[in-house]
Formats: C-alpha cells, structure tokens, sequence
C-alpha cells in the first residue's frame, strides 16, 4: 500500500511530465503556442471553479509576489478565507497553493488535497490536447479554493498575462506592479510591448490599480483601460506614500489619498495614515501602497476590511526570500538572502545595500538563469562586493558558474566560482569577518536551494568549530 508521500510524489510526478515553461521556456510566446483557450476548456469541464469566488488578479515584472502576500495579509486579517497562488515556490511546491485564515497564517495545500486534486484531473486531460503543467497546476489551484470555499483569492500571473493560464479570472480589481525590460525574447523588447501583454489581464470595465510606470509603459497600460472602459488608479498620483523610517526590517510610511473633485477619498483611509511593514527595501514602501490602493477597490465587498485590518495585515505580512537575514550565528557575518532576478530587482539590492544595511565588507553569492540580462544584472551588484563567488542552482535554466565569470571578466571584475550554492556560501562563511555581509542572491533557485540547506549546513559548521 502505498504513503500517502509516495501518492503525493507521483502526483508531483504526473504534472512535471507536461510541458514546464519554468524549466525551459517557449521559443516564442503567442497564441498560436500558448493557446489562451486551453485553461477555459480544462476548467469548464471541472465545473468552472474559477467562477466560485471573488479575486483579485496580479500581473508585473517585479512586485507582484510581494503585492499578492499583502493583499492576502490584510484579506486575512480582515476574518476571511483568502486563496493565494503565487509562482515559483521558494522552497517545496505546496507554497504556490494556500488558504489563508485567522487560524493559519501558512496554508499551504496539504499532500492529501494535491493528490486528491490531481486525480480529479487525469479523467479530463486526454480531452484537451496540448495542456501545459503551468496550465494543469492553476486548474488544481482553483479547484482547491473553490472546493474550500474560500471567501476571496488572490492570484499572481505566471508570465506575461495576456495568455497566462490564470487570465481566466474576472476579477474584482486587475493590479499591475513595476514594469521593466524582463523575458523579452517572449514578452516584447519595449515597455510598451511588454505593457500591453502585462495589460492583457485589463477585463472590460473591471477597475485596475498600477504602480507607477515607465512613460512608454503607462501610456500603453492607460490606452488598454481606456479601450475597455476599465478605471485606472495610479501610485504616485491617486495615492501617494511618504517614507517615515530607515530601519530595512520595519519600514514605517505614510499613505494617502490626495482628495479631489473626480476621485473622493477611501472609505479604509484617513489622510496621511500611518503603516508599518516587515519588509527591506524602499521598494516594498511602493508594493505596500499598489496593496493598500486595489484593497480599496474591493472594500465594499468585504465590509470588514476595515484600517485597522489593513494595518495589523500590513504589520505582520510574511514574504521569503526577498532582502531576508537568515538566523545569525555568533561569530559568523550576517547572512541576507534576495531573490534579485533581473537588471531592475538587482538595481533595488544595490540601493538596500547602500543605504538600509551596515556592513565592513560584502561578500557576494550570485547564481543567474541564463534567458536573463546577466551583464546588466552583475553590472548593479559586482562594484559594491569585496569578493563575489559565482554559482548554480539545481535547476535547468540556471547558468554555467564559468560563463558567469567570463562575464564578470568583461566587465572588469575578477571573481571565484564554485558548483553549488551550498559550497560556495559555506566558502565565504569560512573567510568573512563576524562585521562582514554574506550576500545570496540571483534567480529564486538559488536563493531556495540555500534556505533548504541552511540547517544543514549551519550543523556541519558548528561540528568544524
């Protein structure tokens, strides 16, 4: 008889056998190859869950992930039964699909429900040629909300958004977070290209809420709206932050609504109210307020979401991976993980390196996914660190630890290389100062290959000592 962990890995195993556009990507991304009408026909012969409950719909080249975790933060600190599905996991799979309650603020999918989710789609997969894991993993997300009766969702975009599986949705509100040059082989080599595949989850008179962009970007994404009769609200000029606080780990601002004749104040703000968030960065300050402004959009269909449950949700968010210091050991350096994956996420380390962390010396860990800008990426990071090791997730699209140093030597910058990630933080932690920073950085693969060997590795360190 088999465990239920050996049935949740061949769960795992039957939807890896498809398609994975995160392993390797298509060489090209438009219709005719992600077929847009192959989520809607899987869904409705499971029932069409996606029509059982209320969402909230996020795409974004950076932010997203951290818009999704604090809108669902503050949904479940206002009482209710929050859906979030986000992508890619950090750690193990079950992160993508979560309930989150009062009671439970994890909510992973548990083994026994993916299993049980999967098997509800095999009778249906030979009926839809063609189906991608991206596309069969949303479908096993919304079954789960739908069968567990989830108050309200909130759904991160894959890629793109025009043709993502999850663009199904009609949502309560369409928000868009900070849009720059990212996957542009698929998505476009302009903002404006890639604002209108972003915009492509933009539904005809649905409300949608942007960070602010670019101008090519934003005229694009205004164009969208106002084609489909879709209310814009935008960061910067219908709501506006101020920062309050430098401390990385409590970053405090003020948000507010600027009140005017055509846009009347927020039932959930009162001028200038003050939040407080767990998250480094002055960029997150932004996401917070991208947050805070489509929560406003869906108020009035949850009447408890009232300030203070923005507040507490805000106050206590969690979010892995992003500008995160791992538990410190005395007499090692600091240890900060970030998941800075393309040229404008590596931009906003840099600046959190320069102005929020102190630090005698930086030791910098890099790994890259080699469809990314690497030159541009290594071109932020590579003058603030006194050594930089170069290294590889356990991942297919994760590049080769030597071209990563040939890249760096174009740009002037002699560095180490090590085969994994493990090796190569335990090699700085061997040589930092305790005043020094240990820097683990690049795509997500190579920050979550760490965090799932950092006891390990932290034990074989004490047993050196």
């Amino acid at each position: 008889m088999q465990t239920m962990s050996s049935r949740y890995q061949a769960a795992l195993d039957y939807l890896y056998q498809f398609a994975n556009f995160e392993h390797k990507q298509p060489d090209r991304y438009t219709a005719d190859k992600v077929d847009p009408s192959r989520p809607h026909r899987l869904l409705e012969y499971l029932g069409a869950p996606h029509r059982a409950f209320p969402s909230l719909h996020i795409a974004g080249t950076k932010g997203k992930g951290s818009v999704a975790a604090l809108c669902a933060s503050c949904l479940r600190a206002a009482g209710l039964r929050v859906g979030l599905y986000t992508s890619p996991h950090l750690q193990e799979f079950r992160e993508r699909i979560r309930i989150l309650t009062p009671a439970d603020g994890d909510g992973r999918i548990s083994e026994a429900q993916l299993v049980e989710r999967v098997e509800e789609l095999k009778p249906v997969v030979p009926l839809i040629p063609g189906l991608t894991w991206f596309e069969l993993v949303t479908a096993v997300a919304f079954a789960h909300f739908a069968q567990q009766q989830v108050d309200v969702a909130v759904v991160e975009v894959g890629l793109g958004g025009r043709l993502d599986a999850t663009n199904v949705l009609t949502p309560l509100v369409s928000i868009i977070t900070s849009l720059s040059l990212d996957h542009t082989h698929l998505l476009g080599r302009t903002l404006a290209e890639i604002a209108a595949e972003k915009g492509g989850i933009i539904k005809p008179g649905v409300p949608v809420v942007s960070a602010p962009q670019p101008p090519e970007a934003l005229a694009r994404l205004e164009q969208i709206a106002q084609e489909r009769n879709a209310p814009l609200v935008l960061v910067g000029r219908d709501w506006l932050y101020e920062p309050l606080s430098n401390d990385p780990f409590r970053q405090e601002m003020m948000v507010y609504q600027p009140v005017t004749e055509d846009y009347p104040k927020s039932k959930i703000q009162n001028p200038k109210s003050k939040i407080a968030i767990p998250l480094a960065g002055r960029h997150q300050q932004e996401n917070a307020t991208v947050a805070l402004a489509a929560l406003s959009v869906v108020q009035p269909y949850f009447p408890s979401l009232t300030g203070a449950a923005i507040q507490q949700g805000m106050a206590t968010v969690r979010w892995p991976g992003r500008l995160q210091l791992l538990p410190q050991v005395e007499g090692q350096p600091a240890v900060l993980v970030d998941c800075a994956h393309n040229v404008d996420s590596a931009h906003k380390l840099a600046a959190a390196l320069r102005e929020q962390f102190h630090y005698q010396r930086l030791w910098l860990i890099i790994g890259v996914t080699a469809d990314k800008d690497v030159p541009g990426i290594l071109a932020e990071l590579l003058p603030l660190a006194h050594e930089t090791i170069v290294t590889r997730a356990n991942h297919p699209r994760a590049s080769d630890p030597a071209w990563l140093r040939d890249v760096a030597a174009a740009l002037g910058y002699e560095v180490a290389v090590s085969p994994t990630v493990l090796e190569a933080v335990h090699t700085a932690l061997q040589v930092a100062r305790p005043a020094d920073l240990v820097c683990v950085t690049g795509s997500i693969f190579v920050v979550g290959d760490l965090l799932n060997q950092w006891e390990r590795l932290q034990s074989g360190m004490k047993r050196e000592t």
